[in-house]
């Protein structure tokens, strides 16, 4: 490696400074402490291959250098600091000196400052406890206001006192806490005031929730106080609040209604009738409203005292909790909730009970209940300001009415009983006039008032047709007998019954009318009365009045007499003696209805004379009954008749009569003697009474001979009926010439000639035809008006000789079974097949004419 080394050529002097450069640099580098050695360690390493070598060799003679300049420095400073050395220890002796000296100084200073600084210390604790009871008083002096403020809070809070708690709380926010806020007390204080407030508002919203549970119980007796005071005074619940005093404008008005009624009876005592009138549940009409005597002690007695609304509820939680949320700025919140609720408790009212239809208290109630509620929302509307409006009070109400509308039109529709009706319409008439006099429109109960009288008047109707039925049942259908004077002016005072015939005839005598008719228009009357009652005191004319009574008397009359009429006519038990009673009845009551308008009239004091003034439709109602009357009559004649006829028991096949009339023909035509006879002996004490029994029995005469001659010949001409012989021909003509013998002696005078006759000249015409077997007269003169068999028809002659021919046919096969060959009857057989075929022809051809 030497050799190596000594044949390198020597390095040039520029590469020499340049390596010694790079080296330099490198040592300082290392020498400074804020580069790092990796990066400087790793050039040193990354140039040459041998470049460490000759690093290391610098790097010693740099220590070399580095180690001559320190020891020159030191030998530099070595005789410096070898005086310095020897300067200080000869300080050093001072120094102890020194030391010891001020150490004694020290010591006696302590002992002297010992008690100053006692003293000291002991003053300046006194200065602070000075200077911090000065503080603590100028705080307390803050504070105790504060304290004494909210103590006066717990104190209000405590008595309920809760608008002046919170006025309180706001001064202790706005100038008592704020100024020792900084205290952990107040601080405390600040963050109980909501909390606080929250609390008021929670218990005044109790008090408010209870007041309204209270109210919403007390609402019946409030509403009963109302409506009674009304009923008896015209007056009304006084708000002292507001001030409000009302007038009893409609109780004048009801007044004078009511003694418009009274003298209406007094008009009927004065013509000395003394039959109580209709009277509700007992009582007469004089008992205004229900209320009898005694309860006129009761009336006087509350009179004396007139109460406030505040008299019966206690008010005050509203007004408190009202203010309350006034002052927390929370009004408006209130207001809604009390309305909601109050909205709530209003429906709640307007529920019924399912029952209250049965009884007068159900409906009381529920008016008691409905009148509270408003007279309470009327006293809250005057006595606070906002709380409730105006609007608010309409909107309510109107909610309220349509309800109340359809309560009562659905209830009132299954009450059957009058009475209880009639007590339902002056619960009505109170209850509007009361929440009338409450600033509340009540039109709409008023019309429906008029539907309820409706209903009035169908239960009524109802009840009048039960009556109606136990007098017509109960009624003997003859005549009135009358002993005396005294009965005779009972029966006048209760029927307008006028005859000068009668009044002549001496005791005792017979009224031609029966029983029912006084009973029946004395009942009318009541009637009218009773429909009366419900008209009171709905603030209507007179005229108004006046048509009601006269539509509802109509009514009463067109349909329920009427009715009542026509089952009585139509009951099996009636017979033609009561048939002919009832129309003479029929006929005095028809008379009496110009006596039921002049009745009318002094009640209303409304002329008949005035335009649009309804009549009584009484005339066609008793006319209607007469006619069906008179048609029962026939037609129980008819019956008779025809159970007779169903007694015939003819021999069709006799070959001779028995030369006397059947015997249920016989017993028939004495029935009809006995019958007319009857007729003829009713009473006619007058000529209107004479000539209606005298019309009713021709008509009946004449009905019962036209329905014999009929029923008659239905028995010759039945289907069922095959053949009849000459001789059961002979015997039937037997029987009509009994008939005809019946008509021709007139049973019922009054008849023109022989016009009763007529209604066997059918009959007569076609026996005549067959016993004198006279046919070529028939068919010459068929056709003609003046043939002597124009009552016979073709149709009616052809079906009677089918039947003989064949009876004739049968008797001869009977009698001889060579008959067919005898002359006679082979030419009578001709002469019948020849009639047979012409008759036919007749026939066919009134057929193909029609």
């Amino acid at each position: 490696m030497e050799n190596k080394a000594m044949k390198a050529l020597p390095d040039p002097p520029e590469e020499d400074d340049r390596e010694e450069k790079v080296y330099g640099n490198v040592l300082a580098e290392l020498e400074s402490v804020d580069l790092p050695l990796g990066t400087t360690l790793r050039s040193v390493y990354d140039d040459q291959p041998n470049a460490h070598k000759r690093f290391m060799e610098k790097l010693d003679a740099r220590i070399r250098n580095h180690d001559r300049e320190i020891e020159k420095m030191c030998n530099f400073h070595h005789q410096g600091f070898v005086d310095a050395i020897t300067e200080l220890l000869k300080v050093r002796a001072d120094a102890e000196k020194l030391m010891g000296q001020v150490t004694d100084t020290n010591q006696r200073l302590q002992e002297a400052g010992r008690e100053v600084t006692t003293q000291t210390e002991e003053v300046i604790r006194c200065r602070i406890q000075q200077r911090n009871m000065a503080t603590t008083v100028e705080k307390l002096q803050l504070c105790i206001p504060v304290l004494e403020m909210y103590s006066k809070l717990k104190e209000q809070l405590e008595f309920k006192r809760y608008y002046a708690a919170l006025k309180t709380m706001e001064q202790l926010e706005t100038f008592y806490i704020p100024r020792v806020s900084h205290y952990r007390f107040c601080q405390i204080m600040a963050e109980t005031l909501p909390k606080l407030r929250d609390e008021i508002k929670d218990v005044s919203m109790s008090d408010l929730k209870d007041f309204l549970e209270s109210i919403r119980k007390h609402s019946d007796k409030i509403g009963e106080t109302a409506m009674r005071q009304w009923a008896k005074t015209g007056t009304f619940l006084v708000s002292s609040t507001a001030g409000r005093t009302l007038l009893g404008d409609r109780s004048e008005e009801r007044a004078q209604q009511h003694r418009t009624f009274i003298s209406a009876m007094q008009k009927q005592t004065s013509l000395g009738c003394t039959k109580p009138l209709y009277s509700l549940n007992g009582r007469t009409p004089t008992q205004h409203n229900g209320h009898d005597g005694e309860e006129g002690t009761e009336e006087e007695e509350a009179e004396e005292e007139v109460l406030t609304a505040h008299d019966l509820v206690d008010f005050s939680p509203v007004y408190r909790c009202l203010h309350i949320y006034t002052v927390l700025g929370d009004r408006e919140t209130f207001e809604n909730y009390y309305r909601k609720q109050r909205k709530k408790q209003a429906r709640l009212v307007l529920q019924p009970q399912s029952n209250m239809h049965e009884t007068v208290e159900g409906y009381r109630k529920y008016f008691n209940q409905i009148v509270g509620f408003f007279v309470v929302e009327d006293h809250i509307l005057h006595a606070t300001q906002g709380l409730v409006t105006r609007a608010f009070t309409d909107e309510l109400w109107n909610m309220a009415l349509s309800k109340i509308i359809a309560v009562l039109r659905t209830h009132s529709s299954y009450c059957d009983d009058p009475d209880l009706v009639l007590e339902l319409k002056n619960m009505i008439v109170i209850f509007a006039d009361t929440l009338q006099g409450y600033g509340f429109t009540v039109n709409r109960l008023f019309d429906l008032l008029f539907e309820i009288r409706d209903q009035y008047n169908e239960t009524l109707l109802k009840k009048w047709a039960s009556v109606f039925r136990e007098i017509f049942e109960q009624d003997n259908y003859s005549p009135i007998p009358v002993e005396t004077e005294e009965e005779y002016k009972s029966i006048v005072c209760r029927f307008p019954f006028h005859d000068a015939d009668i009044e002549k005839q001496p005791f005792p005598k017979k009224l031609p009318m029966s029983h029912s008719v006084p009973q029946i228009y004395t009942q009318v009357k009541e009637f009218i009365y009773a429909s009366l009652k419900f008209s009171e005191s709905l603030h209507r004319s007179s005229t108004e009045i006046d048509d009601m009574l006269r539509k509802s008397t109509n009514l009463l009359l067109t349909r329920t007499l009427s009715g009542c009429l026509q089952n009585l006519i139509k009951k099996p038990h009636i017979g033609l003696t009561e048939l002919v009673q009832i129309i003479i009845n029929t006929t005095h009551l028809e008379q009496a209805c110009k006596y039921l308008e002049e009745f009318i009239t002094n009640i209303t004091n409304v002329s008949p004379e005035t335009i649009h003034t309804t009549r009584l439709y009484g005339l066609a109602t008793f006319k209607d009954a007469r006619h069906a009357a008179e048609g029962e009559i026939y037609t129980k004649l008819n019956q008779k008749i025809d159970e007779f006829i169903q007694l015939a028991d003819y021999e069709w096949g006799m070959s001779e009569s028995d030369g006397r009339a059947s015997g249920y023909l016989m017993d028939l035509i004495n029935f009809l003697r006995s019958t007319f006879q009857v007729f003829t002996h009713l009473p006619n004490n007058n000529n209107d009474h004479a000539a209606m029994s005298g019309k009713v029995a021709q008509t009946a005469c004449m009905s019962a001979c036209k329905h014999l001659a009929s029923s008659l010949m239905q028995m010759l001409l039945d289907p069922d009926l095959k053949q009849i012989s000459l001789g059961a021909i002979q015997q039937f003509n037997l029987d009509v010439i009994q008939c005809e013998l019946f008509a021709s002696s007139e049973p019922v005078p009054g008849f023109q000639g022989d016009t009763l006759q007529l209604a066997f000249i059918d009959l007569r015409q076609l026996l005549d035809l067959f016993m004198v077997w006279d046919w070529s007269t028939y068919l010459a003169d068929y056709g003609q008006p003046s043939s002597k068999y124009l009552r016979v028809n073709p149709s009616t002659a052809l079906a009677l000789l089918e039947k003989v021919n064949r009876g004739m046919k049968d008797t001869s096969k009977k009698n001889n079974i060579f008959s067919q060959f005898r002359k006679n009857d082979r030419d009578k057989q001709r002469l019948i097949e020849t009639v047979v075929k012409q008759l036919r022809s007749l026939v066919n051809g009134m057929s193909q004419h029609s």
